[in-house]
């Protein structure tokens, strides 16, 4: 980490009985740090990611490889995260495509043998491409489905190649425009066997870690099936695909969807499913994925103290964040992956002290007493309506529930949070 000083982020340091480097296993997410030039539909490039080389090469391929190794050493990150579009660019057929990814894969694993920097997770861009107009396991064409799932194929063995801890699926356009012409009970089904085919072939060629779905409301499609973590955890479990498969919650995505990342994470980790996450915060003024860097400390505490208690993740915190378009120069870059670590890493500090402090998780415990014992005891047990019904009658109207103590609470937090 030379030459890069950070105010709470210490990798060694003991917090919740583990190191921070374990709670926060930080990536680089390719396709912004190395790939995203601030082009927007108003106007065009504002930082330059050309790296010395030509763009659209494999000379510039392996230039971005080498400033992503370069930052991360400096920063101390120990993963990325990749499309395999984001390693090199496509060629005109599949053959070329697949040997383009090959042999920047072998400069890239030459790379993290020296540094020991290795993949989160990969996943194939199946959504840029004009063919992915409809989709890619919902697409209408047969023949789509067919590419779309040889992508998924090589980009499996890529990250097993490069080491990834998991391998993703981001329906980037696996969704519809209109019910008009979308037979959407064909769709997810065809959705679920691309990704049962890819549970099949991963696990034939030794990948052992978890997949995950990343959950999204809209954005390119008006309507997309993995909407939020509620709905995709259905789509997993009417599938049969919930032992293979974990969430990757992105903090963005979450308030597109109109639920607050807390709120996305708890959802998860209720039905133990929090896999990974894709840290990063957007502009709740405007309706679209904005993918900022995250630097509010009161939202990193509600995450990690999620994530505490659910005890960790299996994937990591990738930085699926850019800087904004006006922050074009490579030391804005850094200051922004440096502001977001120690965002996350004070986050966990002050998660750990409300857990320590013990008052919130004891209110919340002591809200639910009327359960432990009598009544509250036979309908945990599983109580009938008959036996409810007489014990009304006996009982006569309920008081008033306890009350939730809101404020004081948030005043607890606020007190642990500032002091």
């Amino acid at each position: 980490m030379a030459g890069v000083k950070f105010r709470y982020y210490d990798p060694q340091k003991i917090v919740a009985g583990k190191p921070m480097r374990e709670w926060l296993p930080f990536a680089l997410a390719w396709w912004h740090a190395l790939a995203a030039a601030g082009t927007d539909m108003f106007g065009g490039d504002t930082a330059d990611k050309s790296f010395g080389a030509e763009t659209g090469t494999m000379a510039h391929a392996r230039a971005k490889a080498d400033a992503g190794f370069a930052l991360m050493e400096k920063l101390g990150i120990e993963y990325y995260c990749f499309h395999d579009r984001d390693l090199a660019p496509e060629a005109s057929e599949l053959a070329e495509t697949n040997a383009r990814l090959d042999e920047i894969s072998d400069y890239i694993l030459e790379k993290s043998k020296k540094t020991g920097i290795k993949a989160l997770w990969g996943t194939a861009n199946m959504f840029s491409h004009a063919r992915y107009m409809n989709g890619a396991g919902s697409s209408n064409s047969a023949d789509v489905f067919a590419r779309a799932a040889a992508s998924v194929k090589k980009a499996l063995e890529l990250t097993v190649k490069l080491g990834g801890r998991g391998y993703v699926f981001w329906g980037g356009r696996e969704g519809y425009d209109t019910l008009w012409n979308t037979n959407t009970r064909f769709e997810t089904e065809n959705i679920a066997l691309l990704m049962k085919a890819a549970v099949a072939y991963g696990r034939k060629i030794g990948f052992t870690g978890d997949f995950y779905i990343e959950p999204k409301p809209k954005e390119p499609t008006k309507h997309q099936y993995d909407f939020d973590a509620a709905t995709t955890i259905l789509f997993l479990k009417q599938y049969g695909l919930d032992k293979d498969f974990k969430l990757n919650i992105e903090a963005n995505h979450a308030t597109l969807a109109g639920h607050t990342f807390r709120h996305e994470l708890r959802v998860a980790a209720d039905h133990g499913m929090l896999g990974s996450i894709d840290a990063n915060t957007g502009d709740t003024l405007l309706g679209w994925d904005t993918d900022e860097f995250p630097y509010s400390v009161y939202d990193a505490t509600e995450c990690m103290y999620e994530v505490i208690k659910a005890g960790g993740l299996t994937g990591g915190f990738n930085f699926d964040a850019k800087n904004r378009r006006p922050s074009y120069t490579p030391e804005d870059r850094e200051t922004a992956f440096r502001m977001s670590m120690d965002t996350f890493a004070l986050g966990l500090i002050k998660a750990a002290a409300l857990i320590e402090d013990g008052r919130i998780d004891a209110f919340t415990r002591d809200r639910y007493a009327s359960y432990n014992d009598g009544i509250g005891a036979k309908i945990r047990a599983g109580a009938t309506l008959e036996e409810l019904e007489a014990y009304t009658l006996a009982q006569g109207e309920p008081q008033l529930p306890s009350s939730g103590k809101q404020e004081e609470l948030l005043d607890i937090v606020n007190e642990v949070l500032f002091g």
